[in-house]
């Protein structure tokens, strides 16, 4: 038995220190064991632990396979080791899993990572994020779990903190932009209101956001969804085809003010849209709303509306009114 110690020790395997749930502790031991088998797997994990981790870790898993009964410092140590590797594979594996579009298993692993690490700002933007791809792609699954995310993320930086890296995004400004936009478009359908704020705080970052059409055109149906819908219902209900009082002047005006905001998103869109022919469609079927708003507000005329679309990008997104 003495000489398998001696082996087992010269060969390295004595335990000096592991990273395990965010903290570093000490263990130093030796093994006394005859059990030839023992040593190997163990050797096997200890000499990959650093420079081969799957192999180290099906190591791992072997030796806890035939010895966990145990229940000594070795078998306590593997558990650890193997519980802090588990958790930062799902961190690597997070990415990969949005980028194949695999959200499903995303928000399952994104759950895994924030149960056991719960201030991971990393995960809640990529999970917050991830939840516009996925809606994008006719997945609305998980809007409800992206929501929280992206809000969560985004009180989290405006209160000071950052994630270890703000990579995919370009820095603090870049990813608070995306958040934003993400929340203005899975707030679309349900809380239009909500979405106009969102969006308008999106485009007020210097990121491609701000030179992205889709930003503008979801702002102009937010719009349309939101308050010219509940006014002009109104005025319909409450004014149409009876004399012009007092009452039914500060309602239209209200209504106009509304659609000076839907033009002036669809005027913004057209214009960063530009000449891409990815976006001419969209380009074309934009203008043709914003006629209709505009020569409404303007007596049936369209004079000076391609002088509004050369200019919309040049004076301040306006605010909500």
């Amino acid at each position: 038995m003495k000489r398998l110690v001696k082996t087992l020790v010269l060969s390295g395997l004595l335990l000096t220190s592991v990273f395990a749930s965010g903290s570093m502790y000490q263990v130093a031991f030796g093994q006394e064991t005859d059990d030839p088998v023992k040593i190997e797997i163990y050797k096997r994990f200890y000499d990959n632990r650093d420079s081969n981790q799957a192999v180290a870790y099906k190591a791992a898993q072997d030796y806890l396979a035939k010895y966990i009964k145990d229940k000594d410092q070795y078998v306590d140590y593997l558990q650890k080791w193997m519980k802090n590797y588990e958790h930062n594979d799902r961190k690597a594996r997070l990415g990969s899993l949005i980028n194949a579009n695999n959200f499903t298993e995303a928000y399952k692993v994104g759950g895994e990572i924030l149960s056991a690490e719960p201030n991971y700002l990393r995960a809640q933007i990529d999970l917050g994020y991830a939840g516009y791809l996925a809606a994008s792609k006719k997945d609305e699954t998980h809007n409800a779990e992206a929501l929280n995310y992206a809000r969560k993320s985004i009180q989290l930086i405006e209160e000071g903190k950052a994630p270890s890296e703000w990579a995919p995004f370009k820095g603090k400004d870049d990813t608070l932009a995306y958040l934003n936009y993400a929340v203005g478009y899975l707030t679309l359908k349900t809380s239009p209101e909500q979405s106009i704020d969102s969006l308008i705080k999106a485009a007020q970052y210097d990121s491609e956001i701000r030179r992205t059409p889709s930003t503008y055109y979801f702002l102009a149906v937010a719009y349309e969804a939101g308050p010219y819908k509940t006014l002009s219902t109104a005025y319909q209900a409450n004014y149409a085809n009876k004399p012009e009082t007092p009452e039914s002047k500060a309602a239209l005006e209200k209504l106009n003010v509304i659609m000076d905001r839907i033009i002036d998103a669809y005027a913004r869109a057209i214009n960063v849209a530009g000449t891409d022919p990815k976006n001419q469609q969209s380009r074309t079927d934009w203008m043709a709303k914003m006629s209709s708003y505009y020569k409404f507000r303007h007596d049936g005329n369209d004079a000076g509306l391609t002088e509004l679309i050369a200019s919309a990008m040049q004076k301040p997104l306006p605010p909500k009114p």
